[in-house]
């Protein structure tokens, strides 16, 4: 059974009603993704509130002053909408573990339940915690961190995970809220494996107008 159609349960104005910065962007994300991700669609209802958003995923998932990797960046906002039960995050987000790692299995199996993967220590460690901090944020104590420093995390590491669960937890529930649907395109890509893409901090473009991963 398919998907609904909609984009999201609240009214998406039309791109030519944006502001040009708005539109511009699209035209990038379309260009360099190939669509435009639905979450931009639905967040466009609010522009200032679209634009926070854009700088801060961005920042946050792109920057290149993280040590986390593109790839642990993605599997943190993976295992997050997965005790969440977010269906646009897990589509979207689950692409991007697919594409990045080159194992369509990855993908899924940190959609359903990421213990069952083969993990090393340090991602055992990160997705713990990310699950943790999720699930029962207030239990998060000294030991939690310690782990975390066990598995060859420092300080500023720990405090970007914090950051991505953070930002995907509000993400999550924005987008159930919200109901939206991810883009349908996304099902069917990266489905057959190949050879990762380099493990190095996602880079953002150098336009203005930095186009948005998912």
């Amino acid at each position: 059974m398919p998907q609904p159609a909609h984009v999201s349960r609240l009214p998406v104005p039309a791109e030519s009603e944006l502001d040009a910065d708005l539109q511009r962007y699209f035209a990038i994300c379309r260009e360099r993704l190939g669509l435009l991700p639905n979450v931009l669609a639905a967040l466009s209802l609010k522009p200032a509130r679209l634009r926070n958003f854009i700088n801060t995923y961005n920042e946050i998932m792109l920057g290149e002053d993280s040590r986390l990797s593109a790839l642990e960046r993605e599997m943190i906002a993976v295992v997050v909408s997965s005790h969440n039960r977010c269906y646009y995050c897990l589509v979207a987000h689950g692409l991007a573990v697919r594409e990045l790692s080159g194992d369509p299995e990855l993908g899924e199996l940190l959609v359903l339940n990421y213990r069952v993967a083969g993990l090393s220590r340090r991602h055992r460690a990160m997705l713990d915690f990310a699950w943790q901090l999720t699930a029962a944020p207030q239990a998060i104590g000294d030991t939690d961190r310690a782990a975390l420093r066990q598995a060859g995390f420092n300080d500023g590491d720990i405090f970007d995970i914090c950051e991505i669960v953070g930002l995907f937890n509000l993400s999550n529930r924005m987008a159930m809220g919200l109901d939206m649907m991810p883009n349908r395109e996304y099902h069917a890509m990266h489905r057959t494996a190949r050879p990762a893409k380099k493990a190095t901090g996602g880079k953002r473009p150098r336009s203005t107008a930095k186009s948005h991963r998912r």
